[in-house]
């Protein structure tokens, strides 16, 4: 019985083809912006977590202040300074790297080209803590870092927009007013996906930086790197301790300062990122609902159309529920249909736009089986009413129906 009622609701479906290619086209929408969205959501999360990662799993940011608490309030704090950093290297062990920074605006100046950036002073210990090699040259020798001499390491933006395809080591470029020798370049790393470019800073001797362009001591942030994964979480809070010990936080006060390893920052955006997509896909469902409605009506007037046919087949001995399989069954393939359509227009559509917008194609099969069970579900859903009004009518009065 099941067979013969499909190969009916197929047999109603293709008489009336074009009515039913209108009547899915809110399925399809709906399925399509859905699967769309929830792909290319998926394809920025893996970016974004995959250039976190990139990082390092053991590395840890020590940042003065609080991060923002619920309702945006974000506490600030006293910087650190480098006492700070040499209790770090001296006091807590398992570290690989300690690399303090600050940063100042700054505009460099080579010849007659120049090129509005960031210095950021910090040690050599940066390219081991942020694992960035170097494309050519040399780091910062300890006696450099000690007499805070002007050398520099260019990234690899500043590198093209000063010197082109001339070789930059050895030359000597202007920060503000301060003469500084380039001795190296870094390799480049490109935009990350949030349309930062990742090249476009300096790196100088931290001393240098502090005496001849901010004017103070202070230091803006540490990047720490642990010399193992595993031991990450004992770095962290023995980092955590130390702090609240220096910066004389009596017990049960909140911390001024925020320790972070990247696995936590990878949560937090992936998490992050998990919402929006939610939220966009839940926005393009609503065309789901449309696209339900629509079934509906087209269903009820369907049944309206057809009201002597199911006249004849209850006076020939059919039963309620066979009507009402039928009329269901038309509503379910129709819903299928269009769900079928919206996972391939969605799928297209997300090939297309993932290069354009800079991220991965990730393709989902659990979001995919999902749109398509729930493509169904709103077939029969939508499909019942008129379908139960179908099984419900009178045999006597559906014969006299003009």
């Amino acid at each position: 019985m099941i067979w013969s009622t499909i190969r009916l609701a197929l047999r109603e479906l293709g008489r009336n083809a074009m009515r039913s290619s209108l009547t899915i086209l809110g399925i399809v929408i709906g399925v399509g912006a859905v699967i769309s969205m929830v792909t290319l959501g998926g394809g920025a999360t893996s970016q974004i977590t995959g250039e976190i990662s990139s990082l390092g799993s053991n590395l840890i940011i020590v940042r003065p202040g609080t991060q923002p608490q619920h309702g945006g309030i974000q506490v600030q704090a006293a910087p650190f300074d480098r006492a700070d950093v040499e209790a770090i290297v001296r006091e807590v062990p398992n570290t690989e790297a300690v690399a303090p920074m600050t940063s100042a605006p700054t505009v460099a100046v080579f010849g007659n080209a120049n090129w509005s950036t960031t210095v950021n002073g910090t040690l050599s210990a940066y390219l081991a803590a942020r694992d960035w090699p170097l494309a050519r040259g040399r780091a910062f020798t300890e006696g450099e870092e000690q007499a805070g001499a002007m050398v520099c390491l260019l990234g690899a933006t500043v590198q093209d927009e000063l010197f082109g395809r001339q070789d930059p080591l050895g030359a000597s470029i202007r920060l503000g007013s301060a003469a500084c020798r380039v001795v190296g370049v870094l390799e480049a790393r490109g935009e990350s996906t949030f349309g930062m470019d990742q090249d476009d800073f300096i790196l100088a001797p931290l001393r240098a930086v502090q005496r001849r362009l901010v004017g103070d001591d202070d230091v803006d942030l540490m990047f720490v790197s642990a010399q193992s994964e595993a031991a990450t979480a004992q770095v962290q809070g023995d980092l955590e301790r130390l702090l609240r010990q220096r910066r004389r936080i009596g017990a049960g006060q909140e911390d001024d300062f925020t320790v972070q390893d990247m696995a936590e920052i990878a949560t937090i955006v992936e998490s992050t990122t998990g919402v929006l997509t939610t939220f966009l896909g839940a926005i393009a469902a609503i065309s789901l609902l449309v696209g339900g409605i629509g079934i509906m009506n087209i269903m009820l007037v369907s049944v309206t159309e057809r009201t002597r046919e199911i006249g004849i087949r209850l006076a020939l001995g059919a039963q309620g529920h066979e009507v009402l399989l039928q009329f269901l069954l038309e509503s379910t393939l129709l819903s299928l249909v269009g769900g079928l359509v919206g996972i391939a227009l969605g799928l297209g559509l997300a090939a297309v736009a993932a290069p354009w917008l800079g991220v991965p194609f990730v393709l989902d099969p659990t979001i995919i089986v999902i749109a398509f069970l729930f493509s169904g579900a709103v077939g029969i859903l939508f499909g019942y009413v008129p379908a139960r009004r179908a099984a419900r009518l009178d045999p006597i009065d559906a014969l006299r129906y003009e």
